[in-house]
């Protein structure tokens, strides 16, 4: 049964949290970290981007060590703040689009993580998971959290909208047009409640973030190993989440793009494809699939619709159904050579929020030969992969709400 616990955040003080709050740090050009570093001395992104105080790329332990000194001046200028009682954190987003996400963040269990009460739908890598094991055992804390996903329940949307009915702690407005409320919740009959209601849940899954808990996982055992006392209470023993009801969930598509044919003409490649699809030239028309099993190509100026023949593929598992598994198992890596979807550079993934139009663009400027849209990944299906202990291809589902990090912060 899953085990979530209220933890005592480190945050910032109300008057600075929509100046310190920043995006995931691989989400802004580097003219953007330039212009936020020079123009916020709040942002978030000083902490983890501690090298800019000294004019000079800093990386591997070195930047670890002073990631944890620009926290620790955060900390003793005022910047941030430690919550004096253990807590929950109701944590609203709505975003440009006007979807609204009503969730909870709290500490979650890594025992859980390894015992697949916690489950995974996506393959990580190994290096990752170590480079930031590391980068967590150096820096003491985690200001970035793991987003997780519960089937709806009437009983904790009852004390969210409970909650929500007081002031928030934190309401601001990003320069990316998303809100964000968030309500500390301290009383101990609401946290034994919250906790009883998860402790009945058979499991959780990870929307976004396997990495992270990945890394937290690895970690937590590594400091174990380190402590003749362990008793299993340690804060490293959980990490931060965003736990939030399947409903609320958004999942869009990440389409494909290729750079070149692996050496076939153009009516090679249709001819080959014909194999696995029934095929219809769509001309200018901007066709996006509105089936499963049906997929969307652009190819030399004109667009393609290209339907699966099921006959000619097997579907034994739930991974074999996924479209972003057949496109893989039929084109990307018989005709076209792909095999590595991780690292081949040339394919590119574009997600579902930059529409076919991207696409079109992006194929007509030459830098692609061609490129397919798909269907999003359902949340069924997301699960379903997870209960069988599979795995989806890489960049099968691009997720929001995005959190924003250093909003709450996790000491261990």
């Amino acid at each position: 049964m899953a085990k979530i616990l209220p933890f005592k955040a480190v945050r910032p003080t109300r008057d600075k949290v929509s100046l310190l709050a920043a995006r995931s740090y691989d989400s802004y050009t580097p003219a953007q970290v330039e212009s936020r570093l020079r123009d916020n001395p709040f942002s978030f992104l000083h902490i983890v981007n501690p090298g800019y105080k000294y004019q000079k790329e800093i990386s591997g332990e070195l930047r670890y060590s002073l990631v944890r000194n620009r926290y620790q001046e955060f900390k003793e200028e005022g910047i941030f703040m430690q919550e004096e009682n253990q807590s929950f954190y109701i944590y609203k987003i709505v975003n440009r689009d006007g979807l609204e996400f009503n969730g909870i963040v709290a500490a979650a269990s890594v025992a859980d993580y390894e015992n697949d009460i916690i489950k995974k739908h996506e393959d990580t890598l190994e290096f990752r998971e170590v480079v930031f094991k590391e980068y967590l055992k150096t820096v003491g804390f985690n200001a970035e959290a793991v987003l997780l996903t519960y089937p709806d329940n009437k009983e904790l949307e009852v004390i969210i909208d409970f909650v929500m009915q007081s002031r928030p702690e934190y309401e601001f407005t990003t320069t990316y047009r998303d809100t964000h409320y968030l309500w500390n919740v301290d009383d101990e009959t609401i946290l034994k409640k919250i906790q009883n209601i998860f402790s009945e849940m058979p499991a959780l899954y990870i929307a976004d973030g396997h990495h992270r808990s990945a890394s937290s996982y690895l970690l937590a055992k590594d400091l174990e190993n380190d402590n003749p006392n362990h008793n299993g209470s340690e804060l490293y023993n959980y990490f931060m989440s965003y736990l939030i009801p399947e409903s609320d969930l958004k999942i869009y598509e990440f389409n494909r793009l290729v750079k070149d044919l692996n050496g076939l003409q153009k009516d090679e490649f249709l001819i080959r494809l014909d194999a696995y699809f029934r095929i219809e030239n769509r001309g200018m028309e901007y066709y996006k699939p509105s089936k499963k099993h049906h997929f969307s190509m652009y190819l030399d100026g004109e667009f393609y619709s290209l339907y699966l023949r099921k006959n000619n593929y097997e579907i034994k598992n739930a991974l074999d159904a996924l479209d972003t598994q057949i496109l893989f198992e039929t084109v990307l890596k018989p005709i076209l050579g792909i095999e590595d979807l991780r690292n081949d550079q040339r394919i590119e993934y574009a997600h579902g929020k930059k529409d076919l139009a991207y696409v079109k663009t992006a194929v007509d400027s030459g830098n692609f030969a061609v490129g397919f849209g798909l269907l999003p990944v359902t949340t069924e299906e997301l699960k379903k992969i997870a209960d069988e202990g599979l795995r989806m291809p890489p960049k099968s589902t691009y997720i929001e709400p995005k959190l924003r990090s250093g909003v709450t912060v996790y000491e261990f």
